[in-house]
């Protein structure tokens, strides 16, 4: 475990109250909802899952998104459907919203879309066990879309909403985002600056863990040049040593010089390199033509960053930076970058959500929440609104394989999750 899990756990037990308190009689009822309701809101996910809505199925996308708005319609919330520009080819996003002023101010983060697009074979909804089903985006996410609705349905049906300010965010495009970013996330910031915390129901990693840090994520584009030339001049001080070599010393160079710092990743996900070279960089496919006896004259490569906080970041671009400009003769280089997803950095504020998350566990005989290694993360929604709110994610469906044909969504846990953050919601709008 890194520093960074070893912090958390430290913080953890200091923090966690060693005794455990009943639930009132109020919790009780809202229990008692959640038990009542979770057929329906298994049903209600087959429901969701048979709707494809891969990211670039705009129509799939905002036809899940109505079938949440008439659910949350009939909870009370006032429901909004946000359109995104027609050139951005993303379908826009759902906001559900209760207004008032008690208690801690919510924001809970879901999204609609999935990895699968309309051409996927995996498409429905199938049981392969009484507890598992297979299921295209029944993981990630739409079982965590299920347990804030129905969290939240067993919370009104109890009378509970009153004068608390609760937002839905559910976006239509977390697994590709749409661009510009200022656009696409306008109104997921705009809503955090409006709450106090926000819960992301992004998958569960373990049904006793949460998730109080993410890493951020960073495309890094980096092009070479070198003097074409007959291969028998490589070296020499007119030809110098090619595009091939340049690219291949900058690789390197960033693997012993910038790989160490914990939490900093990063990847050279394609290389080219040639006399000419073709690149296509929606489809992430190219052409290469070159001779061994050519010196190659262009080489490029794309990659990924993925980091702990905004200083890390730069502080890593900086020393690529410096490598990139250190050429081979005759050669020249550039790398640019390109931000995707900010960090959610770990701090005393989300350590403190979990722990009231560790006490609902607890009261309720889920047993222990512990903090999630942020090095196992990938980024998310979440990560867009940390630095203006105190944040938990992982708070959604337990499964397997999620981004796979294989994805699968485990049945047996979301009657317990579902009670978990009801109860979790109550306690934080009652503070």
């Amino acid at each position: 475990m890194n520093k960074y899990g070893l912090l958390f756990l430290c913080i953890l037990f200091t923090v966690t109250q060693l005794h455990s308190q009943k639930l009132s009689r109020t919790e009780k009822k809202v229990i008692a909802s959640v038990e009542k309701n979770n057929a329906e809101a298994i049903s209600f996910l087959e429901q969701v899952v048979n709707i494809n809505s891969g990211t670039l199925n705009a129509s799939g996308v905002k036809e899940v998104g109505m079938v949440f708005k008439d659910a949350f319609d009939n909870i009370n919330f006032k429901t909004q459907w946000i359109d995104m520009p027609a050139d951005m080819n993303r379908a826009g996003h759902l906001f559900a919203e209760t207004t008032g002023n008690k208690g801690k101010k919510l924001l809970l983060i879901g999204h609609l879309d999935t990895v699968f697009e309309e051409d996927s074979p995996f498409q429905k909804f199938e049981m392969v066990n009484d507890s598992t089903a297979h299921a295209p985006g029944g993981n990630d996410m739409k079982g965590g879309d299920v347990i804030v609705l129905y969290a939240l349905k067993a919370l009104s049906e109890q009378d509970l909403l009153k004068n608390a300010q609760i937002i839905v965010a559910f976006t239509g495009d977390e697994e590709s985002t749409g661009k510009p970013l200022e656009i696409s996330r306008k109104d997921l910031i705009e809503a955090a600056q409006r709450s106090d915390v926000a819960l992301g129901f992004e998958t569960s990693t373990g049904f006793n863990y949460a998730t109080v840090a993410r890493r951020g994520a960073s495309g890094w584009a980096l092009e070479v040049e070198g003097r074409r030339a007959h291969s028998s001049g490589v070296f020499s001080e007119r030809t110098g040593a090619g595009a091939i070599f340049e690219i291949s010393r900058i690789l390197h160079q960033f693997y012993t010089d910038v790989k160490g710092e914990d939490l900093l990743t990063f990847n050279p996900g394609t290389l080219m390199g040639g006399t000419f070279v073709d690149f296509d960089a929606m489809t992430s496919k190219g052409e290469v033509f070159g001779k061994s006896n050519v010196v190659a004259q262009k080489a490029m490569a794309r990659g990924g960053l993925r980091f702990i906080s905004e200083e890390q970041k730069e502080t890593a671009r900086d020393k690529m930076r410096e490598i990139v400009a250190n050429n081979l003769p005759q050669t020249s280089a550039s790398i640019t970058f390109t931000d995707i997803y900010p960090a959610m950095a770990p701090s005393e504020g989300n350590l403190v959500l979990l722990n009231t998350l560790n006490q609902v566990s607890l009261d309720l005989g889920q047993g222990e929440v512990l903090a999630y290694d942020p090095g196992r993360r990938g980024a998310a929604d979440v990560s867009f609104v940390a630095q203006y709110v105190d944040c938990l994610d992982g708070m959604g469906t337990m499964g397997s394989r999620a981004h796979t044909p294989e994805e699968t969504v485990n049945l047996n846990t979301i009657e317990d999750l579902t009670k978990r953050t009801a109860i979790l919601i109550y306690r934080l709008i009652n503070e």
